[in-house]
């Protein structure tokens, strides 16, 4: 049965116009920061023009020629103190485990899944329980400002469609994905057979495309949990779907731990490599998410730069959990391999696209370390393109999101640095710079300096 499932967002109103200072990356290195800029969205969310350097005296004239005025509740004009950033994309996460953040700390990798979250996970049998526990799963990470996030559903497909529909409804972009998972786990959570994984698959991917065909706000993902969980069988079986719908990106955790690239080795020793292994299944192209990427060699670092696969850095997870990982960012970015941010949340305490960010700087720092400076830490540009153009491009939407320019979909989040609501943000003095204040936010502020979230050009949080 498909549930009817309508965008609650869609009643606010378009078209949209905000002046005022508006930041967003342009590479890797290098952020625009235009203090005088008037962007207008129209009605289909898209961007429709992005005008620089319009000073005060002519917004209105300005405004004029988008058949907007100022006293229209639809144009916003920021104060110091405030700027627009481009949403946050979250291109790792589980979200059934949004109940268990924090937990389970210092556990290896497989004493950690048995004990901490396999059992939590199997609870989303329980069609209540996983619509109230994602609800507050989506409401969560828009209020931090994810308007994109890659989600790990369980490997329940009732529960994988109330979470499609979750993020349908509350307006957030969102790849979802049924998690297959038919061995090296309990009886009581595992897919019963690999026909079975694959068939609940089929149908959250009919699902998907039912409630949203456009795929503008919600798609369905590929989610193999990682090889250790999944049989030939079933990795054929997904390889197959993938083969058949280019348009079906895919995610599963890589070379994330000594002792899960130990198993894999010895589930398939037929493979000297991860890379092998999933390209052989047909799961390692363009629109593949490898999650974690920490002990990379040269060879697999050739093969994801040669496919273009994307990695989902996540160095909250990576260095809290059962071990201390640092994944070779600097040289991920070196090669132009795609890479983003994940909180991982679940694995990772802390749902926050900006703690990863501050985390991704400290690992860094680790690594130039370790490498007596061959790999120099990340700048505070690099950390933000990260969590937005970077992300935007390991999930093949850089031509949608993660930017502002003209024709992109409106996804972006206001921010205030000053005032009685703006948290413990860094105190931002006279003095201060539109460089001091983004700075200060990036390294000290939280949701509460998130004043407002949009989505394809229509408020989610305010």
């Amino acid at each position: 049965m498909i549930r009817k499932v309508t965008n609650a967002a869609a009643a606010e109103g378009l078209p949209l116009a905000v002046y005022g200072t508006i930041i967003h990356s342009v590479t890797p290195q290098d952020v625009e920061i235009l203090e005088n800029g008037l962007l207008v969205v129209g009605k289909d969310g898209k961007i429709t023009s992005l005008d620089k350097d319009v000073q005060p005296s002519q917004i209105d004239e300005f405004l004029s020629r988008y058949g907007l005025d100022r006293s229209s509740p639809s144009v916003k004009v920021l104060e110091r103190g405030q700027f627009l950033i481009p949403g946050f994309i979250d291109t790792h996460n589980h979200a059934p485990q949004w109940t268990q953040r924090g937990t389970g700390r210092g556990k290896e990798i497989m004493e950690w899944l048995n004990k901490t979250t396999f059992p939590h996970e199997a609870r989303f049998e329980d069609p209540e329980y996983a619509r109230k526990t994602y609800a507050a799963c989506v409401d969560g990470f828009l209020k931090q400002g994810v308007t994109t996030a890659s989600y790990y559903g369980s490997l329940h497909g009732e529960a994988t469609k109330i979470l499609a529909d979750i993020c349908l409804e509350k307006g957030q972009r969102a790849f979802v994905g049924k998690c297959n998972m038919n061995r090296n786990a309990p009886d009581y959570y595992r897919d019963a057979s690999a026909e079975e994984s694959i068939r609940v698959t089929e149908e959250f991917i009919a699902y998907a495309r039912e409630i949203d065909p456009e795929a503008s706000l919600v798609t369905p993902i590929l989610t193999p949990r990682f090889a250790v969980a999944c049989d030939a069988d079933v990795l054929s079986g997904l390889g197959k779907i993938a083969a058949k719908n280019p348009d079906l990106p895919i995610q599963t955790h890589f070379n994330e731990t000594v002792q899960e690239m130990e198993i894999t080795k010895s589930l398939f020793p037929e493979f000297e490599y991860e890379a092998d292994l999933y390209e052989h299944f047909g799961l390692l192209n363009r629109r593949s998410i490898l999650a974690h990427c920490i002990y990379m060699n040269e060879y697999e670092m050739g093969r994801l730069k040669t496919l273009d696969c994307g990695v989902a850095h996540c160095p909250v997870s990576n260095t809290t959990s059962g071990n201390f990982g640092t994944a070779p960012v600097r040289e991920y970015l070196r090669r132009g391999i795609k890479v983003g941010l994940g909180t991982d949340s679940g694995g990772g305490y802390s749902s926050s696209i900006i703690d990863a960010m501050r985390q991704a700087f400290v690992v860094s720092k680790a690594k130039a370390w370790a490498t007596e400076g061959r790999e120099p830490a990340l700048t505070h540009n690099e950390m933000f393109y990260l969590a937005t153009l970077g992300g935007a491009k390991v999930c093949c939407l850089e031509d949608k999101v993660g930017t502002f320019a003209v024709g992109k979909e409106f996804d972006a989040l206001e921010i205030r640095t000053i005032g009685k609501d703006a948290g413990v943000i860094t105190m931002v003095e006279d003095i201060d710079t539109t460089v001091d204040m983004f700075e200060k936010f990036i390294m000290t502020g939280d949701d509460r300096n998130i004043a407002r979230v949009y989505v394809k050009g229509r408020c989610v949080k305010s």
